[in-house]
Formats: C-alpha cells, sequence, structure tokens
C-alpha cells in the first residue's frame, strides 16, 4: 500500500495549501491513507475543531500533535470524541484524548498510527520508548495483523530521533520526524525495512522563520522582548512530507522517497 504523511501544517497559508493539494495527491500518486501533524495548523498554535474537519473533509484521515497540542482550549473536549485526532501518547495517564489509533482504509487495510513526543530538550513527558515498546507490533506489521505502522516522533534532536527510528526498526513500515520545521535529505529504509526520516519537514511558507512571520521572529533574537506575539506567514506554502510503498508480504517499507510541491522549496516527487 502507499502512505503519505504531511510535516506539520502552519497557519492558513499551510492549512490551504494542503486542502488544495490533498486531494490531487490522493488520485495522482494512488494513495490509500494520508496522515498530517495539525499541531501549528490554526493561527501557528495548536488546531481547532473547524480546522480538523476541514482538513479531514479534504482527504486527511488522521491528525497527529505534538507539543502545541492544547494551545487552544476548544481542542479538550473534542479530542476526547474524535478518533481521527491524536496526540503524544506519552503525555501522563488521563489526559484528554488518545495517542494511539487504529484505522481502516477505504478498502479494508489496517493502519496503526502512534504518535510520541521525543524528550530532548523538550518537555520532559514519559518515556517514549517505553510507550513505543507497548504500542508497536512485537513483528512486522503484516505478521501482527497490520498492513501499515506509522510512528509520529515530535522533537528537536535528531540523535534522539535516530535513536528511535532504530528502536522500531522491523516493527514500523514508518517512521517520520516532525517539530524543526525543515524537511531532512535523509529519506531511506533502515536495515530491518522500517522507512525513516528524520523531519518531514513543514506544511506552509518558508519565507519565514519556521513558518512565523520574519519581523517579530527577528526582533526576538535581536531584542529578547516576547511582543509583538508571533504570526504565522502568510505568502506562499510548500507542502512537505513523505510517500512510503510497502511490501505486502511484510508490511515494511518498499519505498520511502519526500514530497514537497510548491512555494520556495525545490520540488520533490514521489516517483
Amino acid at each position: 500500500m502507499k502512505v503519505m504523511f504531511l510535516g506539520d501544517i502552519v497557519g492558513r497559508s499551510g492549512r490551504e495549501a494542503v486542502i488544495e493539494e490533498v486531494p490531487r495527491l490522493r488520485a495522482q500518486l494512488g494513495l490509500d491513507f494520508v496522515v498530517a501533524n495539525g499541531e501549528n495548523a490554526t493561527h501557528g498554535f495548536g488546531i481547532s475543531p473547524k480546522n480538523c474537519e476541514e482538513l479531514f473533509e479534504a482527504g486527511v484521515d488522521v491528525i497527529t500533535g505534538g507539543n502545541h497540542t492544547w494551545d487552544r482550549t476548544e481542542i479538550l473536549p473534542f479530542i476526547d470524541d474524535e478518533p481521527r485526532l491524536l496526540r503524544p501518547a506519552n503525555f501522563p495517564k488521563g489526559t484528554p484524548g488518545r495517542g494511539v489509533g487504529l484505522f481502516e482504509t477505504r478498502d479494508g487495510a489496517r493502519v496503526l498510527v502512534i504518535n510520541v513526543m521525543c524528550r530532548l530538550f523538550m518537555e520532559l513527558l514519559d518515556n517514549p520508548f517505553d510507550v513505543l515498546e507497548s504500542a508497536l507490533p512485537a513483528a512486522t506489521p503484516s505478521e501482527s495483523g497490520f498492513d501499515f505502522v506509522l510512528v509520529d516522533m515530535h522533537g528537536e534532536a535528531t540523535s534522539e530521533k535516530y535513536g528511535i527510528g532504530h528502536y522500531c526498526d522491523g516493527r514500523a513500515s514508518l517512521v517520520v520526524g516532525t517539530h524543526t520545521h525543515v524537511p531532512t535529505a535523509d529519506a531511506h529504509v533502515l536495515e530491518n525495512g522500517t522507512g525513516y526520516q528524520t523531519d518531514a519537514g513543514m506544511c506552509g511558507d518558508y519565507d519565514s522563520v519556521i513558518g512565523m512571520q520574519k519581523e517579530a521572529s527577528l526582533g526576538r533574537f535581536l531584542n529578547q522582548l516576547p511582543k509583538p506575539r508571533m504570526q504565522p506567514a502568510e505568502g506562499d506554502a510548500t507542502v512537505c512530507g513523505t510517500v512510503v510503498e510497502t511490501d505486502p508480504k511484510t508490511g515494511l517499507a518498499a519505498k520511502i522517497l519526500p514530497i514537497r510541491v510548491g512555494g520556495r522549496l525545490s520540488r520533490a516527487w514521489p516517483v
């Protein structure tokens, strides 16, 4: 099967680009399933129920989160009732929502999605490796009854992300990073068959500072002042992500390729 993962959606520009491109990409690439990280989708901080519904309607099957998951209080009652919206699974017990979900494609294939947050230079949540050990299948996806297993690791440090990738190798179809908003050039299949990319990048305007307007961001660096509040850049967005094709016998990655469409970054097409 063929699955696309899109990196952090940032603000209106990123949302509109994803909403425009996902239906076309599903058709042109023959995608079976689409997952996107949406933790910056609403004004750059968190995601609203309305924006969730717009992304689902456009063809995003599952939305994952990260450290900005709770920035909008209206998401609290929504996330408990919407299984397609995930937050990191290593938040403490009793946190609203869920971090692991089992979903079916339109053709009945079974997709397991796991969302974890890293700890280096991040909030000190529960150990993501412990959560992964509990959530991941014990063998290959196919041997465990899944057609695809996806891990979104939301974090800063490339070393921690690579550690997670190797820890999941052979048990996940794709392990992909989010949070830094910059696409890495290391998409490849690990030794035991897991597709890996350290960061998928963002879906947003790259004429910015990681998706935020340059002026306010530069002001913080130059003056150390917390105001004015940062606002998402609103120029043409690049849709960034990765596409994985699996071996149906194992559910592991046969091929992983980056995708970049629109905006300022060089185009990458998964062929």
